[in-house]
């Protein structure tokens, strides 16, 4: 589930302030409130996980101000401004410091509600990056986050440790929620720039003159634009199909003038477009074949067999730890429904029945066959998955279990014999045809 983001509402007037509040609250905001910016100031700080909503005439510190120390403090902090009639000038300023929006007294209740979803979005984003740029020290650690002994997922291990040691620009596409933006930190972290910076910005997530503001300068309060603060390291672009075709031409200026090998590697994330086009069609021929020359595509989901099974199971795990309780018990059927599920939403989509999972187990209610329905029912229709032969999923059933119950006994092959009723040479060759290690449980 994605956490709650906050609206954090700033403006002296106590009438506006409630009312925003009760419109973003009814809309399923976390909303909190301050009357001026002063007050604000004293909890919104870096890494704020939310958004702000701000008044630009208050007094003491007006928004402008405002908005330029919260920009100094966090550039990645959206800031939705709210100007009275006639204040549009001020307003045009306010986006050139780095406002992401701004709306124009008296204004429709809906549209602060489709700019508050849109910021949290952008918000959450940002702050994924960053906590994953904190937690990948070292390349080892985000390949073992690459969870999957499927052929595809080997192919990918290889194509990371491969592709992060080259110099060229890289493109990744594959279906939403494969975790595109995870192999992109991988390729950064895994090869020479890994101690460089890696800059990521959502070119979905700004309006056109702002992105190019940002990406390429001239940049606000003399901060460097991404294309220079990556310089020397790796700029990930996600969302390129959204890059418009004047800002694609800039780019691709940009990569022309870098001669080889860039100064900056860009990588390029593709995250929709229609089922029926290819990338190539969406960009530029020359951009293209620029970004593509290295190229990962990510399989998705419903094609990766018993890596389901082992991605659920660590998961849950990690759920039922986080809630302090234990991990759902997956029954064969279950099992098997979860290898047959058409997985609209791949790993993100797995993620989220996980937890839901160990909450209805908490509440000692619910199935997963339950939860799958429910979701692919939200889904529309269905993609087609591919049907297995019965051994298959008898062999994937059964290394979960296997898997299930050493980690439950710590590696103790007597009590995992003792449970399953094996003797000691069968588990031996279930656990080596499985590829399985007792130092793994240990």
């Amino acid at each position: 589930m994605a956490r709650a983001m906050k609206v954090a509402i700033v403006d002296d007037e106590a009438d506006m302030r409630q009312s925003i509040s009760q419109w973003l609250a009814l809309s399923g905001f976390d909303t909190e409130t301050y009357a001026s910016a002063e007050e604000a100031l004293k909890v919104i700080g870096p890494d704020f996980q939310g958004v702000v909503v701000s008044d630009i005439k208050m007094p003491g510190m007006d928004g402008m101000a405002f908005l330029k120390r919260l920009m100094g403090q966090d550039s990645g902090l959206p800031v939705i401004m709210i100007t009275g009639h006639g204040d549009v000038p001020m307003a045009v300023e306010a986006m050139r410091v780095g406002a992401f929006d701004f709306l124009e007294k008296p204004f429709n209740p809906d549209r602060m509600t489709e700019l508050a979803k849109r910021a949290t979005q952008s918000r959450r984003m940002t702050l994924d990056n960053r906590a994953l740029r904190k937690e990948l020290s070292d390349g080892s650690t985000i390949i073992k986050k690459l969870i999957g002994s499927s052929p595809a997922m080997e192919r990918l291990r290889e194509d990371i440790l491969d592709l992060g040691q080259a110099d060229s620009h890289v493109l990744i596409d594959g279906e939403t929620g494969t975790g595109k933006t995870l192999v992109a930190h991988a390729l950064h972290a895994v090869g020479p720039r890994a101690s460089k910076k890696f800059v990521a910005i959502s070119c979905a997530a700004w309006g056109e003159d702002q992105l190019a503001a940002r990406l390429f300068g001239p940049g606000e309060d003399g901060a460097l634009p991404l294309i220079e603060e990556a310089r020397g390291g790796t700029l990930c672009l996600e969302d390129i199909e959204a890059l418009s075709h004047p800002l694609q031409s800039r780019l691709l200026t940009v990569i022309n003038d870098q001669g080889t090998p860039p100064e900056t590697r860009i990588i390029a994330i593709c995250n929709q477009h229609a089922p029926d086009t290819t990338l190539e069609a969406v960009l530029r021929p020359d951009l293209f074949y620029r970004l593509g020359a290295m190229t990962i595509l990510l399989p998705p989901l419903r094609t990766r067999g018993e890596d389901i099974l082992q991605l659920f199971t660590r998961l849950s795990e990690q759920f039922a730890e986080e809630y302090g309780c234990d991990a759902p018990q997956v029954t064969a059927q279950e099992a098997a429904q979860l290898l047959q599920a058409p997985w609209p939403g791949n790993v993100r989509q797995l993620v989220n029945i996980a937890e839901r999972a160990v909450l209805q187990n908490r509440r000692g209610s619910g199935s997963i066959a339950s939860l799958l329905m429910a979701d692919n029912e939200a889904a529309g229709p269905a993609l087609t998955t591919e049907g297995k032969p019965l051994k298959d999923y008898v062999e994937a059933f059964e290394r979960m279990l296997i898997d299930n119950t050493m980690r439950r006994h710590k590696g103790s092959i007597v009590a995992v014999m003792e449970e399953l009723c094996l003797p000691r040479r069968t588990l031996n060759e279930k656990m080596a045809k499985y590829g399985l290690t007792r130092g793994d449980y240990v």
